[in-house]
């Protein structure tokens, strides 16, 4: 799963999706991209299709980077990397109640640091992503 290749991460997405609905046998990356989609069932329906693009002047949301993003940040949880990520996670949750929530709205965070990156074609600013999401709480 861990490739910059778009058409390899939307495959693998499409076939845990897949192997989740006809029962087989999930490895745990499988289970943790599972769980996600299953708490959208709007892009349930859509995650086969592989070829669509995405644009965010179509007002449309990309479930495959979505859904990377929920992925994203759920690693840096687990490792709180950046360090300090869990604490403020932890305060955003006792602030909202609503795990999925806080997850949504550190993302995008994320997908502003990543914006960032890529327009001005820098490294990503850490700095800067964790002082937004302090400013969060």
């Amino acid at each position: 799963m861990f490739t910059a290749d778009r058409s390899e991460q939307r495959k693998y997405l499409a076939h845990a999706w897949g192997k989740h609905n006809s029962n087989q046998t999930l490895d745990p990356l499988e289970l943790q991209l599972v769980k996600i989609i299953e708490k959208h069932p709007e892009y349930q329906n859509i995650i086969n299709d592989l070829e669509t693009e995405y644009f965010p002047e179509q007002g449309r949301t990309n479930p495959f980077l979505h859904i990377n993003l929920h992925l994203t940040l759920q690693d840096q949880l687990s490792l709180n990397q950046p360090k300090g990520i869990k604490q403020i996670y932890s305060n955003l949750l006792k602030k909202y109640n609503d795990a999925h929530q806080v997850e949504h709205i550190m993302m995008e965070q994320i997908a502003e640091m990543i914006f960032n990156s890529q327009k001005y074609n820098k490294p990503m600013d850490l700095e800067y992503y964790l002082r937004s999401l302090k400013e969060l709480n």
